[in-house]
């Protein structure tokens, strides 16, 4: 008895098409909307503890770039972390990830469909010793990128 053979073609077809599902399910798996939200944090962080606050104001959401200007947010985040409080760099933590409905940045403002909440915890060592911020960080999808967001709710 012969065995029938698949057609090249249709075998190829059938590499590619599961190739496709695990490379999407990957995806899914590692890269989920919460993960890619906190790499956006952590990023914004990063460049924070570099003192390249240039590149973090560039990860915010056009909402806070209204907030701030770029010149001014460079200045103050200069000022007011290393020139007030000597302190030179610090660490800091993200939490996990909470999903939000319809959170607003303030009061009047518009909501966002879904954001990604974040407690993250600035740690400094200064001339006046350790001290620590807290702050919730909200991460929300902006023309396919994840922006940042800071709550100025009451």
């Amino acid at each position: 008895m012969r065995k029938k053979r698949i057609p090249t073609g249709v075998m190829a077809i059938i590499f590619v098409l599961a190739n496709g599902i695990f490379i999407i399910i990957v995806r899914i798996i590692l890269f989920s909307p919460a993960d890619q939200a906190k790499e956006t944090v952590d990023e914004f962080y990063s460049h924070e503890q570099d003192a390249n606050f240039s590149d973090s104001w560039e990860l915010f959401h056009p909402y806070m770039k209204e907030k701030f200007n770029k010149a001014s947010f460079v200045q103050d985040r200069s000022h007011v972390f290393i020139g007030h409080f000597g302190a030179e760099s610090f660490s800091y933590t993200v939490g996990n990830s909470e999903k939000v409905k319809g959170w607003k940045a303030e009061k009047g403002s518009p909501s966002f469909k879904h954001a990604y909440k974040f407690q993250v915890i600035q740690s400094y060592k200064g001339k006046y010793g350790k001290f620590s911020f807290q702050q919730d960080v909200f991460v929300v999808e902006y023309k396919h990128e994840w922006r940042i967001l800071w709550d100025y709710n009451q």
